[in-house]
């Protein structure tokens, strides 16, 4: 084997290649260190149960892996659609990557999207991958979506498309009630809706998807189906709109194992809907006792995870003395903007609930 050579070339004349919008922008990444009870990436606290397990397993023992999977599941596409009583033609599978198709065949230099902020910060920087320019536009300090100044902020930049994220992480909000309808009322925009944690509380835009063909709401396996190591996630659209949209999909986009398992959830829905309901009762514990904790406050969430403010200890010595004294892992994400002094805690499991709550007690017991 051919050892790495010692030194490289220089990258400048490869780097004039890239984008300047790309090479200024920071990646998405995660770096996190071990800990006993990982409450950072709002999975699910419950791994898929045994049996969904022996029958992705069974079910791949008959597929023939040396040939691709379907270019289109039509099986897996239909169950999706009959789950929310939509047309398969209107469905389309993938993970983020359809959050990246979706910004692909609508974003070109120098279109505008419009998004709450905090948010996800993968609207922001595929945006701006694309060429387009982001326009963010600041929660309430209860962190409520502004919808008036939603809609503002899209007319003034004839933005084309509108992100909503709902209930919108990290701060747990669901968008309130008649505001879709209004940004598809009084905006020109695609309505782009993520409904990664709508399992976990808030209300759907699925309805809205047989009246109004400006709106494309994505799903996904990983939160409370218990599949985030398998990746999938799903659009429901117009059907004209998703073929739009799957012209941006890389072909073969979904595995084997993935499409297995997917079909193995929907099998085992029941199962993984009493999951859902244990996590919700351990959010509802965590912003029951987060309440009692002087020193911090705690937002309402309608998510799988409650935000936090420290009040009186900076957020960065909180995050490391759960880790290091108490051996907990949450995200620190104070460094967004509208986030100083927070920290976003999954709920896991009752016993990961009342660990964290007792470590946090301690901690603000404590002096700064």
């Amino acid at each position: 084997m051919t050892p790495p050579p010692a030194t490289l070339p220089t990258a400048d004349a490869a780097l004039a290649l890239i984008k300047p919008k790309v090479r200024a922008q920071a990646a998405y990444t995660l770096q996190a260190p071990e800990a006993r009870r990982k409450l950072n990436q709002n999975e699910s606290p419950f791994d898929a149960p045994a049996a969904l397990k022996d029958a992705v397993l069974a079910r791949l023992r008959t597929e023939a892996w040396n040939r691709y999977p379907p270019f289109s599941p039509v099986e897996l596409l239909a169950r999706l659609a009959a789950r929310h009583d939509w047309t398969p033609e209107g469905v389309g599978n993938g993970s983020n990557e359809l959050i990246q198709a979706t910004l692909a065949v609508t974003v070109g230099e120098g279109a505008s999207v419009v998004s709450a902020v905090p948010t996800f910060t993968l609207y922001r920087l595929l945006t701006e991958v694309f060429g387009g320019r982001h326009v963010g536009v600041p929660m309430t300090a209860e962190f409520a979506f502004d919808v008036p100044a939603l809609i503002r902020a899209a007319t003034a930049a004839q933005a084309r498309v509108i992100v909503v994220n709902s209930p919108n992480n990290p701060t747990g909000t669901p968008f309130p009630e008649g505001g879709l309808e209004r940004l598809l009322e009084e905006t020109e925009a695609l309505i782009v809706v993520d409904e990664a944690y709508q399992d976990f509380g808030g209300l759907s835009a699925i309805p809205l998807l047989a009246e109004h063909a400006r709106i494309v709401v994505l799903r996904t396996f990983s939160k409370a189906m218990s599949l985030a190591g398998m990746r999938f996630g799903y659009a429901l659209a117009h059907p004209a709109i998703a073929r739009e949209i799957t012209k941006a999909k890389l072909p073969y986009n979904v595995n084997r194992v993935t499409l297995a398992a997917a079909q193995a959830a929907l099998d085992a829905r029941e199962l993984l809907e009493e999951s859902t309901r244990q996590v919700r009762d351990a959010r509802d514990r965590l912003a029951r006792g987060l309440q009692g904790v002087r020193g911090l406050r705690a937002f309402p969430s309608a998510a799988n995870f409650v935000l936090i403010r420290c009040e009186t200890h900076p957020a960065a010595e909180v995050y490391r003395r759960l880790v290091e004294q108490h051996g907990i892992l949450v995200r620190d994400v104070s460094g967004g903007a509208g986030l100083e002094g927070c920290l976003r805690i999954t709920a896991g499991t009752v016993d990961d609930v009342d660990a964290v709550l007792a470590a946090l007690t301690a901690i603000f017991r404590s002096a700064p």
